[in-house]
């Protein structure tokens, strides 16, 4: 079947791709299609992944998967959270449209000012959070919904190119290492995308017989 995927981010793309190789679905990402982003004016990952995926499955007339996910840090309250892509506020737009190149004007400037929050703060423990909904149709009143937590905590400096975001700056005790520093395997296998994917997997072979 196909299934929209409700955002336009290149790695995102990659990743839930490969996520999802063990079932028979065709993962389309909106802009394929011609379909804009969704507002997201809520306040929690929950709210905005349902409007997302709403969004994408009406344009698209068929079923879509949307992520909401952001880095929430414990001393500052659970923010950046939901605002996470935007937490330096909304850059202008770079000349020449090049979307990538604009994410990592984006995210350098999400990183300094996380950076300047937690400034002589000790306490630096951090979660991933990724909150996926899955749903049939606009209208579907059973979407699918799953959440992964990835715990860490923010370094003072980041470390690792790959990755993007706030991965150079995520310290994951357990691995030793950055997110920014895993390959996609080891993030794949790990990641707070792959918690709630592995829990979305499930519902989709059960619920939707996938």
């Amino acid at each position: 079947m196909r299934l929209v995927l409700a955002s336009n981010n290149a790695k995102k793309l990659s990743e839930m791709r490969s996520l999802l190789s063990g079932l028979a679905v065709q993962l389309v990402p909106q802009g394929e299609l011609g379909i804009a982003e969704a507002e997201e004016p809520h306040i929690t990952f929950i709210e905005n992944a349902l409007a997302k995926a709403r969004h994408a499955a009406a344009a698209s007339q068929g079923a879509a998967i949307a992520d909401d996910s952001g880095v929430c840090v414990d001393v500052l309250g659970g923010e950046p959270g939901v605002v996470s892509a935007h937490f330096a506020g909304e850059l202008p737009a770079l000349p020449g449209g090049d979307r990538e190149q604009q994410r990592k004007w984006q995210d350098a400037a999400n990183n300094t000012l996380l950076l300047q929050r937690l400034q002589g703060s000790q306490d630096r423990s951090a979660h991933f959070l990724s909150t996926l909904v899955a749903v049939r149709h606009a209208h579907d009143p059973e979407p699918l919904v799953a959440m992964g937590r990835w715990p860490g905590r923010i370094l003072e400096t980041p470390q690792g190119d790959l990755g993007f975001g706030y991965d150079p700056l995520m310290f994951i005790p357990d691995l030793g290492c950055t997110v920014a520093q895993m390959d996609t395997t080891q993030k794949n296998r790990h990641s707070h995308r792959a918690r709630a994917m592995a829990q979305m997997l499930v519902l989709l072979k059960d619920v939707w017989k996938l």
